[in-house]
């Protein structure tokens, strides 16, 4: 994974942490022929905390000048993707995730990282 890119997905991660995104899985897409470079897939408590984790992640953009594409699934709160064009962010409540889970889908790239969030 290229270092520009290592370093903006630590400061996203670090960012989610903060705001109590659990269970953050990242992906390195780079060279896969896929859409974009990462997947970072986490877990919202709520749908308030979702919007609150993509607002966040909006904020880091406008801070640091990522780019920031589309947002989708925002007002209902269940999937909420955030479209850095380099990074794809997924926000999901539990079920949500369960349902899809969306990491089984790229089983056959070694995730980059797992964390949790520290008490």
């Amino acid at each position: 994974m290229e270092k520009q890119l290592a370093e903006k997905l630590e400061k996203i991660t670090r960012r989610l942490e903060e705001r109590k995104g659990e269970k953050i899985v990242s992906i390195d897409l780079e060279g896969q022929g896929a859409f974009t470079e990462a997947l970072l897939i986490l877990t919202a408590t709520s749908a308030r905390h979702g919007r609150s984790l993509a607002d966040s992640v909006a904020d880091l953009c406008r801070e640091q000048f990522y780019e920031l594409s589309r947002m989708e699934g925002y007002d209902v709160g269940q999937w909420i993707l955030v479209d850095m064009n380099d990074v794809a962010i997924n926000i999901f409540l539990e079920p949500t995730r369960e349902l899809y889970r969306l990491e089984s889908l790229w089983g056959y790239v070694r995730p980059v990282q797992h964390t949790e969030v520290r008490s």
